[in-house]
């Protein structure tokens, strides 16, 4: 853990330890390069059309409403045209899926890929 100061109303500085902090580039870097086991994890009633992931919600059901781009420059961006929802890497669709903050969802993404994504962690 870091250690970081803080001043308190009345002026004094205190010491406050503090976790490490969770590197988003390194979640979504690791998944980029495993999306579409990443997807069927995230999406499991979803399927493969050309350069895209098809899913009927974030529920992962089956359809074509939510799309997740799996190659190229926009690999990861992902819309749900039924509901207008939408996000630009995996830590948001994550987020998305799990109904949680996009820190949560980074969590859960790293933890799914076995990685240690903290910055000055183990």
């Amino acid at each position: 853990m870091r250690a970081a100061e803080i001043s308190t109303a009345t002026g004094r500085t205190m010491s406050r330890r503090l976790a490490p902090s969770l590197d988003f580039a390194t979640v979504n870097s690791a998944a980029l390069a495993r999306l579409p086991e990443v997807l069927a994890r995230l999406l499991p009633g979803g399927r493969a059309v050309g350069p895209e992931w098809h899913a009927g919600s974030l529920r992962g059901d089956p359809g074509d409403s939510l799309r997740v781009r799996m190659r190229g420059e926009r690999a990861g961006r992902w819309a749900d045209f039924a509901t207008g929802e939408k996000g630009g890497d995996p830590v948001s669709l994550a987020a998305a899926v799990a109904r949680t903050r996009q820190i949560e969802g980074a969590k859960q993404l790293a933890r799914m890929l076995g990685i240690d994504a903290t910055r000055g962690g183990r």
